[in-house]
């Protein structure tokens, strides 16, 4: 019963080691999935979720659209509730993933930030 829980554990304690190497502040998204125990399905969720996103951006964009905050709206409230908008946002954005719709979730936040003041 003992080897079972270890062989378990290997995978974490794996996980744990690789993190000490790497420097995670480089990879943000990657480092929330594993901090918040996102699962594969979770993960898979998430990316298709933003995927679809990003194409409605990019359409509405074309179309003239000039406010998408309905977008970001979207976002939060179908984001897993293991994940924080903001953080996942800036995790996204610095990674690289969908640039020009993470660029304008920012700029959304921002101006909200800036209201509230």
């Amino acid at each position: 019963m003992e080897a079972c829980n270890q062989t378990n554990e290997d995978p974490s304690f794996h996980i744990q080691l690789l993190s000490k190497i790497i420097d995670m502040n480089q990879y943000p998204l990657i480092k929330l999935i594993i901090e918040n125990n996102i699962s594969r399905a979770e993960y898979e969720e998430l990316m298709e979720m933003v995927h679809g996103l990003n194409k409605t951006y990019e359409l509405q964009k074309e179309e003239g659209f000039l406010n998408f905050t309905s977008l970001l709206i979207h976002f939060a409230g179908m984001l897993n509730e293991k994940l924080h908008p903001d953080k996942t946002i800036y995790a996204f954005k610095k990674e690289g993933h969908y640039p020009l719709l993470m660029e304008e979730f920012s700029k959304i936040l921002k101006e909200n930030e800036y209201r509230r003041r």
